[in-house]
């Protein structure tokens, strides 16, 4: 039911993010979405993507600071209100969004979530019977 994403660290200064689209591009990864994050020091750039082991060790071996974390993609029809449904649904069962970013995919949103307590979280997506996406989904 989770999926891994990259968190990635990166300076705030010029062509610290060229490094990263770059390494990934060079190892035939494919970014599916993404999002920045920053400070004023350094930036989380959280990607998801069709190979995140794979994606992990590449940027690794190039020397940059990246971690891989369990996340949600739950998808969403694709109409006003469907996210605050799912939000509310997930907050009324206790469920804490730590962040979220969201995106569409063939025709649906999906809604990236990072939670806590994610155990209790897919308990509830389970209960209500609420679709989310795999790893699978992303391989091309």
């Amino acid at each position: 039911m989770t999926i891994k994403q990259l968190s990635i660290f990166i300076e705030n200064k010029g062509g610290t993010l060229i490094k990263v689209l770059d390494t990934l591009s060079q190892g035939g990864i494919q970014i599916i979405a993404s999002t920045i994050a920053d400070t004023q020091d350094y930036g989380i750039y959280r990607v998801l993507c069709d190979k995140p082991t794979d994606a992990f060790l590449l940027l690794r071996e190039a020397g940059i600071n990246v971690q891989l974390a369990d996340v949600i993609a739950l998808t969403i029809d694709d109409k006003p209100g469907r996210a605050a449904e799912a939000i509310d649904t997930l907050s009324k069962a206790d469920v804490s969004i730590m962040y979220m970013y969201s995106f569409l995919w063939k025709g649906k949103g999906v809604l990236v979530l990072r939670t806590a307590p994610m155990e209790k979280a897919m308990e509830i997506i389970t209960i209500k019977k609420m679709t989310f996406l795999t790893e699978k989904d992303f391989v091309q």
